[in-house]
């Protein structure tokens, strides 16, 4: 693994070895560690505002004993109409790794093409792959090694969002089976489904029917940034997709919330199930900094 660019340009048994290795660093944190990225700097370019994102990057590299530039691209020559493949052409010559939070996949995929350095997607239109890393971490912590295998798991809402598609390639690496439930108009279209071809993902507009049996149910705000000028029309389409306590009566026993935050509380999520499922949640924000340390980890080998 050079890049990691998305959940879909993974197999699984890479992205096996990057949940075992994250667990083990999980671990290990506070004794000493090796330190992969000792010597290097790696270049943080954000062109979205960010909180876990930022400080898990930070902290992880620093861990890793890297060192690490937060460019805003307000802040540089990006923000003035600079290509990305000359910037990254530059930051190639200097940096040792990028990761980079931004709209477009293709500027992600174009900065790893071009500079030639390990690059990490911490955030696309397109994908979240760090985030679905973390999600699967926390899975396993709560339910055991691999049991996403036999468990359901649902995703409501904004389905083709970068959350929604990128926990269809997961399901599509791993096996295991997805239910999707969001408005018509927030299913992925038939072009990504082909892509796919997975008949364990089921994208469907009933809430209930994707939520029932399942063992882990997942939500995310329902405007993402750039979508603000959506948000009244988004609303009022989204509120029957609300993880509430009686959408999840039909839920199997014992089972978690996951929301990958900021959670927006009676809208996606109300404010008793956010509070009633916060030790998974948080949990979930805390294995940012442990899933990206593995990836950090691989890449160095690279």
């Amino acid at each position: 693994m050079k890049n990691l660019l998305s959940i879909e340009s993974l197999s699984g048994e890479e992205i096996a070895e990057l949940l075992e290795l994250g667990h083990q660093l999980k671990a290990l944190r506070g004794e000493p560690q090796k330190q992969p990225l000792s010597g290097q700097s790696w270049g943080l370019i954000f062109s979205k505002s960010s909180t876990r994102t930022r400080v898990s990057f930070e902290v992880g590299i620093g861990e890793l004993g890297g060192h690490t530039l937060f460019l805003s691209t307000r802040d540089m020559q990006l923000g003035r109409g600079e290509p990305i493949k000359d910037t990254a052409r530059v930051l190639g010559r200097m940096l040792h790794g990028a990761v980079i939070r931004t709209y477009a996949q293709q500027d992600v995929e174009d900065f790893a093409t071009y500079s030639e350095i390990p690059t990490i997607n911490a955030l696309t239109d397109q994908e979240h792959p760090c985030q679905i890393l973390a999600d699967l971490l926390t899975l396993e912590e709560i339910y055991g090694r691999g049991a996403w295998k036999n468990m359901k798991i649902a995703f409501l809402g904004d389905v083709d969002n970068n959350m929604g598609r990128s926990w269809m390639w997961a399901a599509k690496k791993l096996g295991f089976n997805l239910a999707l439930a969001g408005p018509q108009q927030a299913l992925p279209n038939q072009k990504i489904l082909a892509k796919l071809d997975a008949p364990n993902i089921t994208c469907t507009t009933d809430a209930v029917e994707a939520v029932r049996c399942a063992t882990v149910i997942n939500t995310d705000t329902w405007i993402s940034m750039g979508q603000e000028d959506q948000k009244g029309s988004k609303e009022r389409a989204f509120f029957p997709y609300q993880v509430n306590r009686e959408l999840l009566s039909v839920a199997e026993p014992g089972h978690s919330v996951f929301h990958c935050l900021p959670a927006y509380r009676g809208y996606e999520i109300t404010e008793d199930v956010l509070e009633a499922h916060a030790s998974a949640i948080f949990r979930e924000a805390e294995n940012r900094l442990h899933a990206q340390k593995a990836v950090l980890s691989i890449l160095s080998r690279s």
